[in-house]
């Protein structure tokens, strides 16, 4: 069977969540969509989550939210990361750390898929394990059976993620880079099979400071003087990729980047 998986960038805020409260929905069906992976560590306020914005993530069709750096910044958080079934923190946490590292979700085809978070180390000031080692782990202690494994490698440093796409290539089917808001245009299908992407970008307010209010990020940076980084609301997108993968080998055959603007059909690239 042909699993089309649909991996969205970071969600900032309430725009990054209106934005796929809007077209999420229709998206999934227009593309047929089977599974929708998102990074969630900003949809509450722009830093952190909430039962209710996990709640509100799972309503518009994502089925199951990553996390990164940013995970336990709000302390109202920490229950559903620890219970709810459709959220993973990085695996490179310590093991005392509230939550998993990685789920099996059943989707409705029939099909089962893995989803792994880490947390990259270079630039992040963390004070995580080494993902390399955790993401090993995590594969060693899966079920053979589930074929369909993604990653989201959350990390600052190009060359970590990219790093982390060749350690991991035949050996999951997607390997997806979060964090750093700006997506890139890398995307491949790595020799071994694994789709691969350094970074999805933001789903949020592009006329801003990676989803901050621009003002108040030039005031700060022109000052030196501390500012609140309010959320921005202007040319909001959706940014991710749609990655085709074989149930029965975990191999991907297709990758596409998907850019929706606020005014664009839900499955049209972005054009400026």
């Amino acid at each position: 069977m042909r699993v089309r998986v649909l991996c969205i960038g970071d969600v900032v805020g309430k725009p990054g969540r209106m934005i796929l409260s809007e077209h999420l929905p229709r998206l999934i069906s227009e593309q047929e969509i089977h599974c929708v992976v998102a990074n969630g560590e900003n949809a509450a306020g722009g830093s952190g989550i909430t039962a209710p914005m996990c709640e509100k993530l799972h309503s518009y069709g994502v089925d199951v939210i990553t996390l990164g750096d940013h995970a336990f910044r709000r302390r109202e958080g920490l229950a559903v990361i620890g219970e709810a079934k459709g959220i993973v923190r990085p695996a490179n946490f310590a093991t005392e750390a509230v939550g998993k590292g990685w789920v099996v979700q059943d989707l409705n085809c029939g099909v089962e898929v893995a989803v792994i978070n880490v947390v990259g180390r270079m630039y992040m000031g963390t004070q995580a394990d080494c993902p390399f080692h955790a993401v090993d782990a995590c594969l060693k202690t899966i079920d053979p059976s589930v074929k369909i494994r993604i990653v989201d490698m959350h990390a600052e440093a190009t060359s970590e993620k990219i790093a982390m796409g060749w350690h991991l290539d035949g050996l999951v089917s997607i390997v997806f880079g979060t964090h750093t808001h700006v997506v890139t245009a890398d995307e491949r299908i790595l020799p071994g099979g694994t789709a691969y992407i350094s970074d999805l970008g933001m789903t949020g307010p592009h006329e801003s400071v990676l989803g901050r209010r621009t003002d108040r990020v030039l005031k700060a940076l022109t000052t030196n003087m501390p500012n609140l980084f309010e959320v921005a609301s202007g040319d909001v997108r959706i940014n991710g990729i749609i990655v085709e993968v074989d149930s029965q080998t975990g191999k991907a055959s297709k990758i596409e980047r998907v850019c929706i603007s606020e005014d664009g059909p839900a499955n049209a690239p972005f054009t400026g």
